[in-house]
């Protein structure tokens, strides 16, 4: 049995499911290690990921239910807790760094050259086409190849600068949309952990509500059996089988002169 029920049903049930993602990437680990194509290595790493981010949030969830409970706990139960979380931080911990080297080694198996190696058959046309020119006509026709490489090369890097302004600003623009939704995500925790608060206190307000209204329906009870009783009592106040009422007084006797005039 797990110790943290005794703390929390919360608690343990929270500490379940963080070991259960433990336990899911461990065995995903080990399975990507045995995969040799690049894009079956990149959907499981995505599916890792995921996971990494699941047991994120119920570690926070951890944290907000543990500072919840502080105040009603010893302070050897917070200490426990507290290693627990860390202990769950230092492990996801762990997987991240194992998710961020395989991303590396995947990263450099897609890469590719991005130039390619000289072209044969263009290279026997050209000593073919050098055979038949003059010695001046070669140096033109060299200086006209060197002018092209020239250009070439301002081209290519033209493009490689455009390319690194462009990677500039999409990683600017992932780095904003990243930090937007892991505010959003804090966001949906709260809210999510604001709904079970509310759920809780929903329920202690109904049992609270049905135990007033037994209280309410034994005091109607007993007005009504002292309302009967007292209905008895004046339509037959000679009756022995019913006792009286503690603290109201019998009905009075009718009296009886001693002397009669007549």
């Amino acid at each position: 049995m797990d110790p943290l029920s005794s703390i929390s049903e919360e608690l343990a049930e929270i500490n379940g499911q963080v070991a259960d993602i433990f336990r899911a990437l461990s065995k995903g680990f080990q399975n990507l290690e045995k995969i040799k194509d690049v894009n079956r290595q990149s959907r499981q790493l995505e599916e890792l990921t995921g996971k990494m981010r699941e047991c994120k949030r119920l570690i926070k969830e951890f944290d907000r239910e543990m500072k919840d409970m502080e105040s009603r706990n010893d302070p050897d139960t917070n200490k426990m807790l507290s290693e627990k979380k860390q202990s769950m931080v230092k492990e996801l911990n762990s997987y991240v760094a194992l998710k961020k080297q395989y991303a590396t080694n995947l990263e450099n198996n897609k890469r590719v050259d991005l130039f390619d190696g000289p072209n044969e058959e263009l290279h026997d046309n050209n000593v073919l086409l050098a055979s038949s020119m003059t010695n001046q006509q070669i140096m033109d026709h060299g200086n006209q190849m060197m002018d092209e490489t020239d250009q070439a090369i301002e081209r290519g890097k033209k493009v490689v600068q455009d390319t690194v302004n462009v990677g500039r600003e999409t990683a600017e623009a992932l780095k904003a949309q990243t930090e937007q939704m892991s505010r959003i995500v804090n966001e949906l925790d709260s809210i999510h952990f604001s709904i079970k608060k509310a759920s809780k206190m929903v329920k202690e307000i109904g049992r609270q509500v049905a135990t007033d209204k037994c209280i309410m329906a034994l005091l109607f009870l007993v007005v009504i059996g002292v309302i009967a009783i007292i209905i008895v009592k004046l339509v037959s106040p000679n009756n022995k089988d019913i006792r009286d009422i503690p603290g109201l007084a019998p009905p009075a006797q009718s009296r009886r002169l001693l002397w009669n005039p007549n």
